[in-house]
């Protein structure tokens, strides 16, 4: 099948940072699946040829290259919704919604420019169709099962986390440090700054828990009251609900230990406590935190629950047979 995929190349745009999510687990993984695949990188090119040059480009490529479906992952307006739908012209389209827990309004605008579009919201479908909306495809997060895999390495660290800094983030981690357990911490905005794709599919191999931390601001009194910086963020976040992220199924794909926050959804994608460890607040955290640590053989008998599960059920591939059969593409 032959596969235009419109996204950016590197982390929001920018050249100094890694290559973007969706190089590594859109992109390869359907390059992987054996497709003739072709990556837009609309952001660079809105920074050569500005937002209508770059649309017209893309635009041109479709028309000439006659795409059997378009992918696209959104950030702000960089699209011109005319020119999205002159290319259902010639092609088939579909947008991936990361975010469209809280970035409601945003993808409810975009959603009736495309063929079809996702959602990672278990109950998504159902909530697009009650406004007329019938094109959902449930697509939550995943991972490329051939860069999140199992390292024979040592477990180096007792606890870490990966992840671009936040606030309520560092709150949570100085928590544990205080309860007298070591973290290991790696991302943007961080002291030690961020780690390669390598460097943290190692980190994850090493560690005998890794964290997932919501960086959704909470309405914990004792986080807003920790400093002026906590209460002025919670009061300017949009973000007012949890949900599923990618690291879920990244570290579970590395055979790893995982302690992540509680999502509606979570559950449909794992057995809680059998495939994954879960906490309920900041003080179950730092329990979870001093309990899983002594209980290594629980820990990997989790892991490796967690890791079969992801195989089976979460990679990319399964994702986008999934969504290829939904809209037609390839049979059942």
């Amino acid at each position: 099948m032959k596969i235009l995929l419109a996204c950016m190349l590197h982390t929001y745009g920018d050249l100094k940072r890694e290559y973007s999510y969706e190089y590594y687990n859109f992109y390869q993984s359907l390059k992987q699946m054996g497709h003739e695949v072709e990556l837009f990188d609309y952001m660079g090119e809105l920074q050569a040829l500005g937002k209508e040059g770059m649309n017209q480009k893309l635009l041109a490529r479709v028309q000439e290259w006659r795409p059997t479906v378009t992918l696209f992952s959104l950030y702000t307006d960089q699209f011109e919704p005319a020119v999205v739908e002159q290319l259902r012209n010639h092609t088939k389209t579909l947008c991936f919604f990361h975010d469209d827990t809280w970035r409601v309004e945003y993808s409810r605008y975009w959603a009736r420019y495309f063929d079809f579009f996702t959602t990672p919201d278990l109950h998504g479908e159902a909530k697009y169709r009650e406004i007329g909306l019938s094109n959902a495809i449930y697509f939550p997060f995943g991972c490329n099962e051939q860069i999140f895999h199992k390292m024979d390495v040592s477990k180096k660290y007792d606890v870490s986390f990966v992840g671009g800094w936040h606030p309520y983030r560092e709150w949570l981690i100085e928590r544990i440090r205080r309860a007298g357990v070591s973290v290991e911490v790696a991302g943007y905005r961080w002291p030690k700054g961020e780690v390669d794709q390598e460097g943290m599919v190692r980190l994850f191999n090493e560690s005998r828990i890794n964290l997932n931390l919501s960086n959704s601001a909470s309405w914990d009194a004792r986080y807003l009251a920790s400093s002026p910086r906590a209460f002025i963020n919670r009061m300017r976040s949009k973000k007012n609900i949890e949900q599923m992220k990618a690291r879920m199924f990244e570290v579970n794909g590395c055979g790893a230990f995982q302690l992540t926050y509680y999502v509606e959804g979570l559950a449909h994608c794992y057995d809680i406590d059998r495939e994954i460890g879960v906490y309920a607040d900041a003080d179950d955290l730092v329990e979870k935190v001093k309990f899983y640590l002594a209980q290594a053989e629980l820990r990997e008998s989790i892991a490796a629950a967690g890791y079969e599960r992801t195989l089976n059920d979460h990679t990319f591939a399964k994702r986008f047979q999934k969504a290829f059969q939904r809209m037609g593409l390839t049979d059942e």
